[in-house]
């Protein structure tokens, strides 16, 4: 049962009693059901509202999504484009294993981890590193 419904169904029954209208307390009875007729119906239009609001942010929320898939993929486009043309190096900090990547602009024997902030010489003997692409 809503809102409206108990309203209507306290107002039936106040009427089943046969309360004078003429009497303090059927004066008194009838203008608070009339109040709690007005506060449903207001409570229920607010419900109403409440629902269509959330239904037009969840519309929103989905359409955020779309153009945010689309922004991040055509910023994954450009970023694959940026770095196409750059050679990078991977590296291993001895201190702490994590991966170092660096550009031929970084120094190899000047790097710093940025994890752990270790500095290390990053070249290579090519006797030693055959495989390394800096080092061919």
């Amino acid at each position: 049962m809503d809102i409206m419904e108990k309203a209507a169904y306290i107002k039936g029954l106040c009427e089943g009693f046969g309360i004078d209208a003429g009497k303090p307390e059927g004066k008194l009875f009838n203008e608070l059901i009339a109040l709690v007729g007005e506060m449903a119906e207001k409570i229920n239009d607010l419900e109403v509202e409440c629902r269509e609001l959330r239904d037009y942010c969840e519309e929103l929320d989905e359409d955020l999504g779309d153009v945010e898939e689309l922004l991040y993929e055509c910023e994954d486009e450009d970023d694959d484009e940026e770095y196409e043309d750059e050679d990078f190096y991977e590296v291993t900090c001895p201190a702490c294993g994590e991966t170092v990547c660096f550009d031929e602009d970084v120094e190899p024997d000047d790097l710093v981890c940025p994890a752990c902030g270790e500095k290390f010489d990053a070249t290579c003997d090519p006797e030693a590193c055959a495989n390394c692409e800096g080092c061919k």
